[in-house]
């Protein structure tokens, strides 16, 4: 039997998710008019005053929101309310230049657990879970996000946060840990580390994993299932729309569903603008409808993505987003060809006798650019037989020449040579841009 948290809501028919929509499309646009001057003066330039929002087509004549808007108006310049009714803040980390800084209400808060809260529920978590958060808590919105979530829920909460990972693991092992919320990567280097301390993964009574903050493929899902034995979910979020919470995995695992009543989701073709067809896949962009601390209206998040309609075997109605499959800020272009980290990915992961841990190292020689793919070998003494180990590095390669249509050189390294990160994996090294003394 499915289990919904907010069943009136994630079954409305299509027609009642629409009118919601074009009821809060138009109070946000009036909203944002009347409460931040930055969308006053957009809003009146684009002749898309809230008189003009008749319709949800209407959404088109609204500019675009970029990541550069919010740090061009750091650190409270989006802001709708004053400062006296935010209770809460929180930023990136700002490691390109000041961070994006967005704002909550007390009704935010509320709004942001019940999100939380129908995604947790629906893939598959129960109050009677004892959920371990290994999200660094901070200004990373993450945690917190969870936290909140599955406090609703009436779940029980070891807020254990990412580093430390052998207490962590003993505490999963100690305290009868059933589920598990991390980055992918973290969820793996866990399992790794937990079978160093001599545990397998019956020592545990975990069967769930909610996972989110980096993208991850298929094969990095089946690999953590079969490190941990769980079932593992993905959910979609960004800081500057609320934080997780704007979709999620059910049980089904057929797309991640968005909550259509409090986000208005688009696909554009990223060069053009232009707004695609149903069915089509381009960047997504998202008006969050209920909002009150930090609205964004059209926001450009640069994730591309395709958005299903159809109804879900679940009995849920809203609209499902396949998982993102890259970042248009992360592809890479090799001599001419489009390259995402999520391709490279998905041939490396599962494959027998390699670890799930690789790094992409892209460089420039002259005016040619070169691919390389360092892979973790999971038993060293493979490197002792050549034929072996010139076979697996042939196999790979064909693989990858495969799936991105040019040429990779394969590094095959040593056991834990490549680094494990508690937080977002950081997968890609590109030094084109680099003097020669820099490398």
């Amino acid at each position: 039997m499915t289990v919904f948290w907010q069943k009136d809501l994630e079954t409305m028919d299509r027609a009642s998710i629409e009118r919601i929509q074009l009821e809060r499309l138009q109070h946000i646009v009036k909203y944002c008019y009347d409460n931040v001057p930055f969308y006053h003066e957009r809003l009146e330039k684009a002749g898309a005053t809230p008189d003009k929002i008749k319709t949800l087509g209407d959404v088109e004549r609204i500019p675009f929101t970029t990541k550069d808007d919010i740090r061009d108006t750091y650190p409270f310049g989006l802001f709708a309310v004053p400062m006296k009714k935010v209770v809460r803040l929180h930023a990136s980390s700002g490691t390109t230049g000041k961070p994006t800084v967005v704002g909550y209400t007390k009704n935010d808060l509320d709004t942001w657990s019940d999100l939380m809260a129908r995604l947790i529920v629906a893939a598959g978590g129960r109050e009677d879970d004892i959920a371990q958060i290994a999200f660094g808590y901070g200004l990373f919105t993450g945690a917190l996000g969870l936290h909140y979530g599955l406090e609703r829920i009436g779940a029980t909460v070891v807020p254990t946060s990412s580093g430390n990972t052998e207490k962590s693991i003993m505490l999963m092992h100690d305290f009868g840990t059933t589920t598990l919320i991390s980055t992918p990567s973290y969820a793996l280097y866990m399992s790794e580390v937990a079978r160093e301390m001599g545990y397998q993964k019956d020592d545990f009574k975990m069967r769930l994993g909610l996972f989110g903050s980096e993208g991850s493929t298929v094969e990095m899902r089946n690999a953590i299932e079969e490190a941990w034995g769980i079932f593992a979910t993905d959910n979609y979020g960004m800081s500057e729309l609320m934080g997780p919470g704007v979709s999620g995995e059910c049980e089904r695992r057929e797309g991640l569903h968005i909550s259509e009543d409090y986000f208005l989701p688009e696909i554009i073709d990223g060069a053009t603008g232009e707004t695609l067809p149903r069915g089509a896949t381009g960047e997504l962009v998202i008006t969050t409808l209920g909002k009150e601390a930090f609205p964004l209206l059209r926001y450009r998040t640069k994730d591309i993505t395709r958005i299903n309609y159809d109804r879900c075997e679940c009995g849920r109605t809203f609209a499902r987003m396949d998982k993102v499959m890259g970042r248009t800020d992360d592809m890479l272009k090799i001599r001419g060809v489009n390259v995402f980290p999520t391709q490279i990915e998905s041939v490396i992961v599962g494959m027998k006798g390699i670890s799930p841990n690789y790094q992409i190292v892209v460089t420039r020689e002259g005016f040619m650019d070169k691919l390389e793919i360092n892979v973790e070998l999971i038993d060293e003494t493979l490197l002792e037989r050549f034929a072996e180990l010139e076979n697996l590095q042939h196999t790979i390669k064909d693989k990858l020449r495969s799936v991105l249509g040019l040429d990779a050189k394969v590094n095959l390294v040593q056991p834990k040579q490549i680094e494990r990160f508690a937080g977002k994996a950081k997968r890609v090294v590109d030094l084109r841009n680099q003097t020669k003394e820099e490398k």
